[in-house]
């Protein structure tokens, strides 16, 4: 039986200790982790390896599979992570808005951890190690609770990263793990108000409502991607072959991978046979609206014939999270926009164009968490923005939006000083 409520106050006390944290304690921490990993890592992947197992057994998709797999190189890219985190300058403590008020206050907001913070992910074993070498830099605590697919990798995880800690000067119970598939500890956790902070879900949209409709903490949501691009006709369409192709087959599975190709209409006759040809040598297939099925149908080459289909009305509010897109041709920009602003989640959108009214309308126009000018949209990563890392990607506006890095992990509390100084 787990204890949520003694987890919760250990947690607690731990983000007291950690609002005192010195930035050359926290650094240490970081690179003892490392190092811990590095000598672990085989105990890491034969974790992995049993869990991968599980999940192939369990007949989960080809997507969560490769969410949850450990390799070698994802390993060193993990830990080399750690260290650049470890570089990275500490936001805590810094002050920033400082004045001087006529009757002599001397006011200043200074730069903060949240606290405790929680969060609950499915499917990928790296958000375990993300979320915790962030969590240590900002002199935040923070409890974990992974997905059962993934439960041996986390334990394994979990247990090095606290071993590691115990040689260091950070309290050990700033990082902590549900260590049950029991989904009743979900529930509890969502009401430690008392003790958490922050709630933080990775994971399918059906998590994120549970969680905004459960929790009584504030929940900071998002991850869920329906992502466009759109090619105007003044777009380089040689040039936009490669973006459009990164976007979609670099990683398919990942919530920044796109989902919806719009194209403009006097471009589509000559643009999107080329398009296709190339996204179906790397497995893709194609969910396209009549317009596009009309062209593609005229090009009578088999292997594109074979790819395509015609799409569903809600298939374009899908997140394939696959190798398949969504193709629709629009008649204008402001279609394109209006396409996007029904059908987005407001997580990665961008134009392909030459045309820089066109783009800065565009960028004006949609209202997501990043928007993207001839840029693929795999970059939505804090790794990729210069964040170190992220623990997540914020869709909402309030607190933090995008890529969460350390600043997002923080809040601000006012200081003022005075000479004894009493209000009139």
């Amino acid at each position: 039986m787990i204890n949520l409520i003694a987890m919760g106050s250990a947690a607690k006390d731990a983000s007291h200790q950690m609002s005192l944290s010195q930035t050359n304690d926290k650094n240490d921490a970081l690179e003892t982790i490392a190092k811990f990993m590095e000598q672990k890592s085989e105990e890491i992947l034969a974790s992995n390896h049993l869990d991968v197992k599980n999940g192939i057994n369990n007949g989960l998709s080809k997507a969560l599979i490769d969410r949850l797999t450990i390799t070698p190189e994802s390993l060193l890219n993990m830990i080399t992570d750690i260290r650049h985190i470890a570089t990275l300058p500490d936001p805590i403590g810094v002050c920033f808005d400082k004045r001087v008020l006529e009757n002599g206050l001397q006011i200043e907001r200074q730069r903060v951890p949240i606290g405790v913070l929680g969060v609950i992910y499915e499917s990928r074993p790296n958000v375990t190690v993300d979320v915790t070498s962030l969590a240590i830099k900002t002199g935040n605590a923070v409890i974990l609770r992974g997905g059962s697919e993934t439960i041996n990798s986390n334990k394994v995880l979990v247990h090095i990263i606290c071993d590691a800690l115990s040689h260091t000067n950070l309290p050990k119970n700033c990082v902590q793990f549900v260590n049950s598939t029991d989904r009743k500890y979900v529930t509890e956790m969502l009401k430690l108000d008392k003790h958490i902070d922050m709630i933080i879900p990775r994971g399918t949209n059906k998590l994120h409502e549970y969680c905004r409709e459960t929790s009584t903490i504030p929940v900071i949501t998002g991850g869920i991607g329906i992502c466009h691009l759109f090619v105007d006709e003044h777009a380089d369409l040689d040039a936009s072959i490669p973006v459009i192709s990164n976007s979609k087959t670099q990683r398919p599975s990942v919530c920044n991978a796109l989902d919806t190709l719009l194209v403009h209409k006097s471009i589509a006759t000559k643009f999107l046979p080329e398009i296709v040809r190339n996204l179906q040598e790397y497995g893709v297939t194609f969910k396209v609206d009549e317009k596009s099925f009309s062209i593609l149908e005229d090009v009578r080459i088999d292997s594109i014939t074979k790819c395509i289909s015609l799409a569903k009305p809600h298939e374009f509010d899908v997140e394939w999270l696959s190798l398949v897109l969504g193709i629709k041709i629009v008649d204008s920009l402001e279609e394109a926009i209006d396409h996007i602003h029904r059908h987005s989640t407001n997580h990665s959108d961008g134009i392909l164009t030459e045309n820089k009214a066109n783009a800065n309308k565009f960028v004006q126009a949609i209202d997501s968490a990043a928007v993207y000018v001839n840029s693929s949209t795999r970059f939505t990563d804090g790794g990729q923005l210069g964040l170190g890392a992220e623990v997540a990607v914020s869709t909402q506006k309030i607190h933090a939006r995008g890529p969460m890095g350390l600043s997002e992990l923080s809040s601000y509390k006012w200081v003022i000083k005075g000479s004894y100084t009493s209000r009139e």
